[in-house]
């Protein structure tokens, strides 16, 4: 590859390895308010190194055909937003984490590789692994929560699952590990917005997750947008060269997200040039977008800004990614009808994206055992989100079929039978404000509205409602009420489907909500008032389907949540591995005076870290530890037995949490350190297992090293984080 590419490189002008270093966009997709101008003649040029948002083998081999008339002939990489599945929809990844399925998370990645290479893509703008604890954001849909080891683990399947084991395989594409760096910490939870934090913050909870897609291999890295100790991320040489290139080892080349280098001048760096060339010597190799480097490069060139080193480094690391998949043995690779038509969207994807959904949904409340439904009588089903093919499938679903997407109504009809009349209503708008469903609903998710007054649209709803046996409520979030720029400050079901579920919890028949969200919600009135809550985030296009299979109990329920619900947003950013104060309130009763807590609502989170039931009930025995003290270089066990105490087979998220007593820094009140998932038929125990290591109890202290310090700890095995029992041991020296 160094011998074929400094060859190469030899022969390449200056205006053609700049011409490398800008990605444009083919005009399907974007995210932005610019558009490429010009592709066409800039390829041919040799002024373009890859293209997004082009898809189809047939506009792929287009474009690829222009770039192999130019001088040399240099292949062009072609990326897609290819972020939960690519036509074959999966449920979005804060969803997919829900399952804590790692096996399955890595399947949907090879999946979506699959299907995008079978139509010419090669490279994916995914993972995003971004940690977020502020719910407000609305990209926490496209991460996997709040907690570093979960999603560090997630985030090396997913690189797993896109790359393979050969990246030259035509079913294999790069992965691009975004955003680096801290882009889930936006203050306020408002996208783009600046972020600030500690080191030890940084190193012991936000960058684990980056550094563990790294070190599984991913080809490319995105930058996020915010800044970072004062150093936009696109510009800071601290991150993308001391951290990512030195510290870490990385050896594959950074791309900046949707313009990300002409808005450094809005951060206050300079003009285009000035900034181009600041990104450049940062570590920020290719250009989205913003054409900085295409059309200032070369003079900050000739005015000595930049250097030629410089220029060739990026260059070179972006022909290595052509390289390695292959592109210059075949720029056409990808371009093979045959396989699109085999490949995208068969009988096999969907069979497994129905069964993928079904692991995320988390049943948050079941009184009375309201679920699962029973195969008789009459069911209303009434909500804004009942009757919605294009919500279901979630935001970032860019290229899903919405003509291969059922509703919810037509999903559950189809899987209840024959014996089950299913009754419809609207019920209500999706928001009271009609220029916020619009903003919603944005991206063609559009849900009509009823123009008629909201006591009419309730009032017609709870007719129907009274008639029926059983409640179903279709309500929460539309898609694009998540996702990018889709922040929020009042995180709770809109006003208007509360009312209509208020109405609808009057007729006294049974309810059960199903909720539709990108995020956690405050549904503390719901938790109070409604009999039963299904959690079912976006379940991709086998969505309707599988809520079907889980309300009917064909499926048993068993995500947990990776990101804390709080009772209402004056207590975010609320997280489980949240450090002590020295005046923690602990046991004592909220309220205390003179102790770390609120005079209006109490530290609780509505439902904690790892929270999820099941229609069957799991009982959890003592815990118990191979020994009480450990050594470098040794393991002890700690161990409990989980037994299945009621009537469905289930799975179970047995959940490992460890406490650091006492050390130099201040540490978590508990740390998720281990998960195992286990099916357990009815009656059936089982021996679960975890062996602790000191490698376990590192953490970066005050000087940033990475150390284990003896002393004493404790350690956790329960169904969620605040559910749990405890052993003590100690770490010698």
């Amino acid at each position: 590859m160094d011998t074929f590419i400094s060859g190469l490189m030899s022969k390449m002008t200056i205006d053609e390895k700049i011409g490398q270093l800008n990605l444009v966009t083919g005009g399907e997709a974007t995210t932005g308010a610019a558009v490429s101008t010009g592709v066409e003649s800039k390829i041919a040029k040799g002024n373009v190194g890859g293209i997004f948002s082009l898809t189809t083998p047939q506009k792929i081999r287009k474009a690829q055909e222009i770039a192999m008339r130019s001088r040399l002939k240099i292949p062009l990489i072609f990326g897609q937003d290819v972020i939960h599945g690519y036509k074959t929809t999966f449920p979005i990844p804060l969803a997919l984490a829900a399952s804590w399925d790692l096996p399955m998370i890595q399947k949907t990645a090879r999946v979506a590789a699959t299907e995008a290479t079978a139509d010419g893509l090669n490279w994916t703008f995914s993972p995003m692994v971004d940690l977020a604890r502020d719910p407000r954001w609305g990209r926490a849909a496209e991460g996997s929560g709040e907690d570093p080891y979960l999603g560090s683990e997630i985030a090396k399947v997913m690189v797993k699952g896109y790359q393979g084991n050969d990246l030259k395989a035509v079913n294999t594409m790069m992965a691009c590990v975004k955003h680096l760096a801290l882009y889930g910490a936006a203050e306020a939870g408002r996208d783009y917005n600046t972020t600030d934090m500690s080191f030890d913050r940084m190193y012991n909870e936000y960058l684990p997750p980056y550094k563990a897609a790294i070190d599984a291999g991913a080809g490319s890295v995105m930058v996020s947008f915010n800044d970072i100790n004062g150093v936009p991320a696109t510009a800071n040489k601290w991150l993308l060269t001391d951290l990512l290139r030195k510290e870490w080892g990385f050896k594959g080349f950074v791309a900046s997200d949707y313009t990300g280098v002409s808005e450094l001048m809005a951060h206050g760096l300079g003009d285009l040039k000035t900034v181009s060339g600041l990104a450049l010597k940062a570590g920020t190799d290719m250009d989205m977008v913003s054409e900085g480097f295409l059309t200032t490069l070369k003079q900050n060139l000739n005015e000595g800004k930049v250097t030629i080193a410089q220029i060739n480094m990026a260059c070179r690391l972006i022909l290595e990614a052509k390289y390695k998949l292959g592109l210059f043995d075949d720029p056409f690779k990808y371009c093979n009808e045959e396989r699109a038509a085999k490949e995208i969207l068969n009988a096999e994807n969907l069979r497994f994206a129905r069964e993928a959904a079904t692991k995320t949904f988390v049943l948050l409340k079941n009184d009375k055992q309201t679920l699962p439904l029973q195969r008789k009588g009459t069911i209303a089903l009434v909500g804004p989100l009942a009757n919605t093919a294009s919500n279901m499938p979630g935001t970032w679903s860019v290229n899903a079929d919405m003509s291969k997407v059922p509703t919810l109504l037509q999903g559950l009809t189809e899987v209840a039978g024959n014996n089950v009349k299913i009754t419809y209503a609207l019920g209500s708008n999706l928001i009271g404000d009609p220029n916020q469903q619009i903003w919603g609903t944005a991206h063609g998710r559009d849900i009509p509205r009823d123009n008629r007054p909201e006591s009419e649209i309730i009032a017609e709803a709870v007719k129907v409602a009274e008639k029926a046996d059983v409640i179903v409520a279709a309500l929460g979030e539309a898609s694009e009420m998540s996702g990018e720029s889709s922040s929020r400050t009042d995180i709770g079901i809109p006003d208007t489907q509360r009312r209509l579920l208020a109405a609808l919890l009057q007729t006294g028949k049974p309810v059960v909500l199903v909720l539709f969200a990108g995020r956690p919600m405050t549904l503390t009135w719901e938790q109070q008032n409604v009999p039963a809550i299904l959690n079912v985030w976006f379940g991709g296009v086998e969505a309707a389907r599988a809520i079907g299979d889980v309300l009917f109990g064909d499926v048993n329920p068993s995500g947990k949540i990776t990101m804390t619900f709080p009772q209402n947003v004056g207590q975010i950013p609320l997280y489980y591995a949240h450090k002590n104060t020295g005046r923690p309130l602990g046991d004592k009763k909220w309220f205390t005076r003179f102790w770390s807590n609120y005079l209006d609502v109490s530290n609780d989170p509505l439902y904690p870290f790892g929270y999820g039931l099941s229609y069957t009930t799991f009982t959890y025995g003592d815990i118990k530890l191979s020994g009480n003290t450990l050594k470098p270089g040794q393991q002890i066990s700690v161990s409990t037995t989980v037994s299945n105490s009621g009537k469905y087979a289930g799975e179970e998220v047995v959940q490992l949490y460890i406490r650091d007593l006492v050390g130099t820094s201040t540490r978590p009140v508990k740390e998720l350190k281990g998960f195992q998932k286990i099916s357990l038929k009815p009656g059936e125990s089982k021996n679960v297992t975890f062996q602790i290591s000191e490698e376990m109890l590192r953490f970066y202290n005050s000087q940033l090293k990475y150390v284990s310090e003896p002393g004493d700890f404790k350690a956790f095995i329960g169904t969620n984080s605040s559910d749990v029992k405890e052993v003590d041991f100690k770490l010698m020296k």
